[in-house]
């Protein structure tokens, strides 16, 4: 398969992508530069791989990661609402670090609520934070503060740096909408 023929257009270029990262990278690093507890980035496996290794690298501050895998896609183009934990992060107290919980996405909203919600109620994230790269609030259904956000985009069916459709267009290094062609009728 082609990637570029499955693109109906690029939404977010590669250059816009890597300004962002600088940008919240920046804010990151002077929001924590002196706030006396441990940083800790907490990437929601898989869309977030990608992100969370360009950010980490711009913040200018000792910082740990760990990685939190869930689920409610499957191989849809939207969420079942049904949210499937399918690994924890390694730490089981979060209470002495400054959590920042790193996104790829946000839309309805279901899955970040609950996952939030598990780090403050069961694993004792008391300063915990929401950093996504891409807010659709068209499709929110649950309302969830956003500490760092790099772009609001439409309610498009995108793929690319990091963002995928049944595992494929994780790798480009752009963010384009996906021609429904692709996905229709799978």
């Amino acid at each position: 398969m082609n990637y570029e023929s499955c693109i109906e257009r690029v939404l977010v270029s590669e250059k816009e992508i890597a300004d962002a990262v600088d940008k919240i990278a920046s804010q990151i690093t002077k929001d924590y530069e002196n706030s006396g507890k441990k940083i800790l980035l907490i990437g929601i496996l898989k869309g977030s791989a990608v992100f969370m290794s360009d950010l980490m690298r711009k913040i200018d501050l000792p910082l740990e990661t760990d990685y939190i895998k869930v689920s409610s896609y499957g191989h849809d183009t939207v969420s079942s609402g049904k949210i499937k934990l399918k690994n924890e992060p390694d730490r089981i107290n979060l209470s002495d670090y400054n959590v920042i919980l790193i996104e790829d996405i946000l839309d309805t909203g279901n899955t970040l609520a609950w996952v939030m919600d598990h780090m403050k109620n069961d694993l004792g994230a008391e300063e915990l934070k929401l950093c996504v790269l891409f807010n659709k609030p068209q499709r929110r259904l649950k309302e969830i503060p956003i500490d760092y956000e790099g772009f609001v985009i439409p309610d498009e069916f995108i793929v690319g740096y990091g963002l995928d459709y049944d595992e494929m267009f994780r790798n480009l290094p752009y963010v384009g909408i996906l021609k429904p062609s692709v996905y229709e009728n799978q």
